[in-house]
């Protein structure tokens, strides 16, 4: 109890301050942001903490299917301390937003060619931004696109090559997949590939539809504000891993769905064994 109590804490802090590590980095924030930035990220880590409390999951999927969450979680926030460096290092550079700088320059290169999400990205920009501040988001998309396609093939990896999410132990469909309702119609299966189809290919769709939501946007809120530090950076690293998480989700539902489909073909093999035996 006490350590489940213990990593409830640990978890419920961490989401909290991934929420607030832009605030707390960046010098520019205005107050009234901040105080908002502190309510969210204080209801954010109550709703981790009572979910962690609970003996059963009721929002978060895979929570008993590690490294699920925990891969998505550590590369947003890797992602999110990046890019808030970056972006304090084009006032006050230092020696670690010179070498993601750096790093940025050499993904964005790799990363930004015609018909591409990065590209894309940068062609709907607002036709009034500076040369420096679409470079500087240059960078940002293509640290982001690229650490979030690091997190898909190393989650594939976990799947393909090291057996996820069987390899420790028994999987518990019905605690890892709380929102999947089993009695909603239909062969488990089917229901379970077809939700990883969707997911796989809004994950491939999103990148290239996600910034004409943007370009719609700016008609309707003041383009200062998209265009602080704190939202570009929000609204990057969630153009890159939110398709990214739909990615891992399809992938996992999809090996759910093989996982089921093999223990149903050694349970008919079994029944069989055992009929053709009497």
């Amino acid at each position: 109890m006490v350590a489940k109590l213990t990593g409830a804490v640990l978890r419920a802090f961490l989401v909290a301050l991934l929420l607030a590590m832009p605030s707390l980095l960046l010098p520019s924030a205005a107050s009234d942001t901040n105080q908002i930035v502190v309510l969210i990220s204080v209801l954010a880590g109550a709703m981790v903490f009572m979910e962690y409390t609970s003996r059963a999951p009721s929002i978060i999927e895979f929570r008993f299917a590690a490294p699920f969450n925990r891969m998505k979680f550590g590369f947003g926030a890797v992602a999110l301390l990046a890019c808030c460096l970056i972006m304090r290092g084009a006032e006050t550079p230092g020696s670690w937003s010179v070498l993601l700088t750096q790093l940025s320059g050499v993904m964005a290169a790799a990363l930004d060619f015609p018909y591409s999400p990065v590209r894309l990205l940068l062609s709907l920009l607002p036709s009034g931004i500076t040369e420096g501040d679409a470079q500087l988001i240059r960078l940002l998309a293509a640290l982001c696109y690229g650490l979030s396609m690091v997190m898909v093939f190393v989650f594939l990896a976990l799947v393909r090559i090291w057996g996820w999410p069987v390899r420790r132990g028994a999987f518990n469909v019905w605690l890892n997949l709380p929102l999947f309702d089993p009695t909603g119609g239909g062969d488990v299966v089917v229901r379970l590939h077809r939700d990883s189809a969707l997911n796989l290919s809004l994950g491939f769709l999103l990148p290239f539809l996600l910034p004409a939501l943007v370009v719609v946007l700016v008609n309707f809120f003041d383009r200062s504000t998209l265009l602080s530090p704190q939202t570009v950076i929000w609204m990057i690293v969630i153009w890159a891993f939110v398709p990214a998480g739909m990615i891992m989700r399809g992938l996992a539902l999809h090996r759910v769905a093989e996982l089921i489909t093999a223990k149903r073909r050694r349970a008919y093999a079994k029944a069989q064994d055992a009929f053709q035996t009497v």
